[in-house]
C-alpha cells in the first residue's frame, strides 16, 4: 500500500543545496511575435528540415548512436578540428553541465561573470559546488580577468559574446584567463556565429580551454537541442564521460548533420540578415532616447528608465515578447530584444515606443 506524504515531508528529503534552487521559468505565455528566446526566427534550413522529415523508422524505434558519430564528423568539418576533438550533448547546456561534474569535486569553486548566462551558477549549485559571481566591469562590460583569477577556481567561466549584454570579452582580458587559469576554462560560444571572434582551435590544442556552442541559434535547430564542446582529446574524454551515451537523439543528429554539410549559405545568408537588423535596431532605439550596448550577438541589450517587467507587460498586451531583466546585478533595469526578419523587430520598436 503507497501512502501519501504528509506535507513537507518531501522537502525534507531533498538535498540542501536544491532547496534554494529555482526552476527555469521564464515568461512563456504565447505572444504573435516572440522575441525573447535568442533563436533563428527565419524558419528551419532546407536540408536539415528534409533530412528530419525523411528519417527512417529505425531512427524512432532504436536507439542512436552511442556517441553520435555522424554528427562529430560534420562538427569537426565546420569547426576545423579532429572527430576527437568533439563533444556532443542535448544542448550545450547539457555539455557545460556534463563539464561541471566531470572536472570538479562537491566542494569546489566555479567563478562566473555576473549579469551572464544564468544557468551556469544553478548547474554549479546542483552538482554541490560554490558558485562564485565576479561582476563585469562597469562601462563596457568587460570580463574583469583579475578577479576571476583570484577566486582560483575549479572551473573559470565565460561567456562572449555574453547573454544578456551581448559583449565581446577583450582578447587581453579573455587570453589573460585561458593563460593562467589554476583548473578549466570554459568559454561559452552559443553566440560566436554572430561576430569574427572564436576559439574552436585555439582550445584543440590548448589542454585546459574548453569552448561550448549550439545549433540553436545561428542555425535554427533550438527545438532538436543540439550543442557541443571543442577542447584537447584529454579534455573531451572526460566530458564525453560525464554526458553519458545516446545523448542525442537520432532524428535530430541526421538533421543536425545535414545543415553542418548543405545549409551553410542559408545559415550564412540570415546570419548577414541578423547582424545588419542588429545595426538598423541600435541606432533606432538611440532614436527613443535610449543608449543600447554594442551587441556582437543575435539581440540587443538596452536599459530602460523605468521598471522593465512593466515594459515587458505592456509590449506582451500589444503582441510582442522580449526578455526583461529587472534590477540586474551592475545594470539596474534593462531589455534584450531578439533579432530576426525587420518587420518583426519593428513591430518590437513599435510596441516599445507605445510603451514609452
Amino acid at each position: 500500500m503507497i501512502r501519501e506524504d504528509v506535507p513537507g515531508r518531501a522537502l525534507s528529503l531533498v538535498r540542501e543545496s536544491y532547496k534554494e534552487i529555482p526552476l527555469y521559468a521564464p515568461n512563456k505565455v504565447p505572444c504573435p511575435i516572440d522575441l525573447s528566446d535568442n533563436t533563428n526566427l527565419y524558419g528551419v534550413p532546407p536540408h536539415a528540415e528534409r533530412a528530419y522529415r525523411e528519417a527512417t523508422a529505425s531512427a524512432i524505434t532504436r536507439y542512436p548512436a552511442l556517441y553520435a558519430s555522424d554528427l562529430k564528423g560534420a562538427l569537426a568539418a565546420y569547426a576545423g578540428v579532429e572527430e576527437k576533438c568533439i563533444v556532443t550533448g542535448c544542448g550545450s547546456d547539457d555539455v557545460l553541465d556534463s563539464a561541471v561534474r566531470a572536472f570538479c569535486d562537491p566542494g569546489d569553486a566555479v567563478a562566473c561573470p555576473e549579469p551572464s548566462f544564468v544557468m551556469m551558477p544553478l548547474f554549479a549549485k546542483m552538482n554541490g559546488l560554490k558558485a562564485l559571481n565576479i561582476p563585469l566591469k562597469s562601462g563596457d562590460y568587460d570580463i574583469d580577468a583579475d578577479a576571476l583569477l583570484a577566486t582560483k577556481a575549479r572551473i573559470i567561466y565565460v561567456c562572449s559574446p555574453n547573454n544578456p549584454t551581448g559583449t565581446l570579452a577583450s582578447k587581453a582580458a579573455l587570453e589573460k584567463v585561458i593563460e593562467k587559469a589554476p583548473g578549466v576554462v570554459i568559454l561559452d560560444e552559443a553566440y560566436a556565429e554572430f561576430c569574427d571572434q572564436n576559439y574552436l582551435k585555439d582550445a584543440a590544442t590548448h589542454g585546459r580551454l574548453l569552448v561550448t556552442r549550439t545549433l540553436s541559434k545561428a542555425f535554427g535547430l533550438a527545438g532538436l537541442r543540439i550543442g557541443y564542446g571543442v577542447g584537447a582529446p584529454s579534455l573531451i574524454g572526460e566530458v564525453e564521460k560525464s554526458r553519458g551515451p545516446y545523448k542525442v537523439n537520432a532524428g535530430a543528429e541526421r538533421a543536425a548533420a545535414a545543415a553542418l554539410r548543405q545549409d551553410m549559405d542559408w545559415v550564412r545568408e540570415k546570419v548577414a540578415d541578423v547582424i545588419r537588423n542588429r545595426a538598423r535596431l541600435t541606432e533606432a532605439l538611440k532614436g527613443l532616447g535610449l543608449s543600447p550596448v554594442p551587441s556582437f550577438a543575435n539581440f540587443v541589450f538596452v536599459k530602460v528608465p523605468k521598471s522593465a517587467t512593466e515594459i515587458d507587460k505592456a509590449m506582451r498586451q500589444r503582441g510582442v515578447a522580449i526578455r526583461a531583466f529587472s534590477g540586474l546585478p551592475g545594470v539596474g533595469e534593462a531589455l534584450r530584444i531578439g533579432l530576426g526578419p525587420w518587420e518583426q523587430v519593428q513591430a518590437a520598436l513599435d510596441a516599445l515606443k507605445a510603451v514609452l
